[in-house]
């Protein structure tokens, strides 16, 4: 175990690992503290690296079981094979408890292959390489007699947790609860020093990890998953920006006879006219506009009118250049045909 005392910083925000231990091999712990912060925010960067470490750090386990017991037809999960003590249950809850470390992306074959008598423990699987096992002595199955015990495993890494799916077993096929968090648990506390206004705050994050992960490389691993997850929002500004200058742009398009405006008055002048049964595609409209006006539902002139001049603009691909369009059309229609102011656009 190693400890260390803890310094408090006034210049500059500071990190250190405070108490490191290892209580056995699948059992590490770390301490560490984070200062100085201000009031709040170490409750900030507490609360959100806890669930990162918890649901963002990546691990890596047996996520299915294929017998290959061909001699002995297994009915379910909780049957039993002749020679063995444990059911294929107890033998599947305990692949489940092995802990594999590994960098591996995707899906890998093991196996395990043992002549009886004897145990089955996590150093007799075969497994692809650049994956380890922590503890090599964890239980799998005891054979009580001369029999050939195979098991076709695959492994698989990814993050959090995954219930296995319904499965008949008829190809004796067994899928596994998935287990992917290295993070055992991790809690959070704050100490507050400083008077009035001058308060700061220390965290001190706890980290217990299965031994895939040291709770530094976990604390690593969770920081850089938790950047990853804010880095769209950098962009946002700049995103945000372009899109306002473009929106702007198309106001200042606009004329000071609005087209909400012109619509007003076409409907006013054109009350006796069974607008509901005019369909858009008897007007000269360009394929495009055609097409966004279909997929906006607006189907004859009567939809095309009782919508202002923001509605159709927030239709998708739709321009002010195409609104001009519209009321151009519009008013060339003979049935159409009202006095309208001449200012130009």
């Amino acid at each position: 175990m190693v400890r260390e005392k803890v310094k408090i910083s006034t210049r500059t925000l500071q990190w250190k690992c405070v108490e490191s231990r290892a209580d056995s091999k699948r059992l590490y712990y770390g301490r560490f503290i984070l200062s100085p912060l201000m009031k709040g925010q170490a409750d900030t960067i507490g609360i959100a690296m806890r669930r990162a470490l918890l649901g963002e750090t990546e691990g890596t386990c047996i996520t299915r079981a294929k017998s290959d017991a061909k001699s002995e037809k297994i009915a379910h999960e909780f049957s039993t094979i002749g020679g063995i003590q444990e059911s294929v249950h107890e033998i599947l809850m305990n692949l489940k408890e092995i802990i594999l470390r590994s960098n591996l992306y995707g899906t890998h074959d093991a196996s395990i292959c043992v002549k009886g008598p004897g145990d089955v423990t996590a150093q007799d699987i075969i497994l692809p390489p650049s994956v380890e096992i922590v503890d090599n002595t964890q239980h799998i199955a005891s054979l009580m007699e001369p029999i050939d015990f195979y098991i076709e495993l695959q492994i698989e890494r990814n993050r959090g947790y995954r219930l296995k799916l319904p499965n008949n077993f008829q190809d004796g096929s067994y899928p596994i609860d998935a287990v992917f968090m290295p993070v055992r648990n991790a809690n959070h506390s704050v100490h507050s020093y400083g008077n009035g206004n001058e308060r700061q705050e220390i965290l001190f994050l706890e980290i217990w990890t299965n031994g895939s992960l040291t709770p530094k490389e976990a604390l690593h691993e969770a920081s850089r998953n938790l950047i990853d997850l804010f880095i769209p929002f950098l962009h946002a500004e700049e995103a945000n920006l372009h899109l306002e200058i473009e929106k702007n742009q198309h106001k200042a398009a606009l004329p000071l006879f609005t087209f909400h405006d012109r619509l007003t008055r076409l409907r006013k002048n054109k009350k006796e006219i069974a607008l509901k049964y005019i369909f858009i595609d008897q007007s000269e409209f360009t394929p495009k506009i055609y097409n966004c006006l279909k997929k906006s539902n607006i189907h004859t002139l009567w939809d095309l009118l009782n919508k202002s001049q923001e509605d159709l603009m927030k239709i998708e691909h739709f321009r002010i250049e195409d609104v001009k369009h519209i009321l151009g059309i519009l008013e060339m229609e003979k049935h159409f045909a009202i006095d309208l102011p001449k200012n130009p656009f």
